[in-house]
């Protein structure tokens, strides 16, 4: 079955909400690439503002997440996806007027805590309305997720040619577009909570009592700590091999982990649902998410075989991560459905992204450090095994509690039962 097809074979809001992430992709990628720059440059802020600036933004969508998520199970998906959208169409429309470092600030927190509003809500209506076809929708999903994210920097490197408030502008009115999308054309679906009759006090112990979400959760931070490289110690080496060449470097490792993505989704999707279940799957993806850097411990700079097999080590290092994410992506969606039972599904994907979003920060401390250490005593490869072994340690832990049953669809508690905890 070609893409398209099984696209189709979805029903119409699964297929909005396919077509709504692609958009979502396209608009913040054709912006948020090139903001650090327009930042720096043609504002003159200084490096710390722009650290802040970019930190408040990842602060106010990966620390709002559990926000989101609790307030799409209580009040409906779609009111949660077009306040999301809504409000970062307002906060890219900001940035196009914004001269001074406090609209800057207010505009990069509204813009992220729009995403996130929108993302533990979207993917909880997508996991229910596609039912015992959960799987096949994130693979599918991510298809226009990676296409999104393919396209947007190419858009906005054309609009930028211009002047960066166009593409801030062009990326409101994407933005805008989804919205009124969204709500006229998305049918309401709301949350369980309600019906649940508990109070948000009630509805986080459910979610943080459930040992084993935590632990598949605390797990899955070595998945994101690994697929992040890709912005940020790929780009960086890349700067190193080609310095006057940096960004050509970096944009064809984009352009090849979204077309693996874009190409190779369903059928990775579908050789390795043939062959293994959800957990055994999670634990192969993650081992090729180690082994990605591989090519660049035996390959770790341009001075031991050239500068040639240096970037070919590179890109096969994007080419393979985008592998293993895409290995893993379906899975992991599905599996966090299966742990939180049908219940509170928004709730759970919002605690899940703030636990390995915060995982992100620590990797992210930890790559800089290595790195800068790994440069000091001159052994560029130190970063790459540290990632290798990061990888392997989380495959272990996947592996583990697959063995123990722990990944395993958990049974719903009852709203009496909940309720009458204190």
């Amino acid at each position: 079955m070609t893409w398209w097809a099984q696209f189709r074979s979805f029903d119409v809001p699964s297929r909005m909400l396919m077509i709504n992430q692609f958009g979502i992709n396209v608009g913040f990628y054709m912006l948020m690439p090139y903001l650090a720059g327009y930042l720096a440059g043609p504002l003159g802020l200084a490096a710390w503002a722009v650290g802040l600036v970019l930190g408040v933004r990842n602060f106010s969508q990966q620390g709002m997440f559990i926000v989101g998520g609790t307030l799409a199970d209580r009040l409906g998906y779609k009111p949660l996806i077009v306040a999301g959208c809504l409000l970062r169409t307002g906060g890219f429309a900001l940035l196009v007027v914004a001269q001074s470092l406090p609209a800057i600030l207010i505009a990069s927190a509204a813009t992220g805590f729009a995403g996130a509003l929108f993302n533990p809500a979207v993917r909880a209506y997508l996991a229910s309305n596609a039912g015992d076809r959960r799987v096949e929708a994130f693979a599918m999903f991510n298809i226009f997720y990676q296409a999104g994210i393919l396209l947007g920097p190419l858009i906005g490197l054309a609009l930028i040619a211009f002047d960066f408030r166009v593409t801030a502008l062009g990326a409101a009115v994407v933005f805008g577009a989804l919205t009124v999308a969204q709500l006229f054309a998305l049918p309401q679906h709301r949350g369980g909570a309600h019906a649940r009759g508990t109070s948000i006090r009630q509805d986080w112990r459910m979610v943080v009592t459930n040992r084993s979400f935590v632990l598949f959760s605390a797990a899955m931070i070595g998945s994101y700590v690994l697929s992040f490289q890709v912005y940020l110690a790929l780009p960086l080496q890349a700067s190193m091999l080609l310095p006057n060449a940096q960004s050509a470097l970096v944009a064809s490792l984009f352009v090849v982990s979204g077309l693996v993505a874009v190409a190779g989704q369903l059928r990775i999707t579908r050789w390795f649902a043939a062959r293994w279940g959800p957990g055994r799957s999670l634990v192969i993806g993650m081992m090729i998410l180690a082994c990605a850097f591989v090519p660049l411990t035996v390959v770790p700079d341009g001075e031991r075989f050239g500068v040639v097999p240096a970037v070919l080590a590179l890109v096969a290092s994007a080419g393979l991560l985008a592998v293993g994410s895409a290995a893993i992506f379906p899975f992991e969606m599905d599996t966090v459905v299966s742990l939180s039972g049908g219940e509170l599904v928004a709730t759970h994907y919002g605690f899940y992204n703030t636990i390995v979003g915060v995982g992100i920060l620590i990797g992210n401390l930890a790559t800089g450090s290595i790195l800068s250490a790994g440069q000091r005593i001159g052994v560029a490869e130190i970063l790459w095994g540290a990632l290798i072994l990061v990888g392997v340690l989380a495959a272990v832990a996947i592996d583990r509690l697959d063995r123990t049953g722990r990944l395993q669809r958990r049974e719903p508690a009852s709203a009496t039962d909940v309720a009458t905890e204190r």
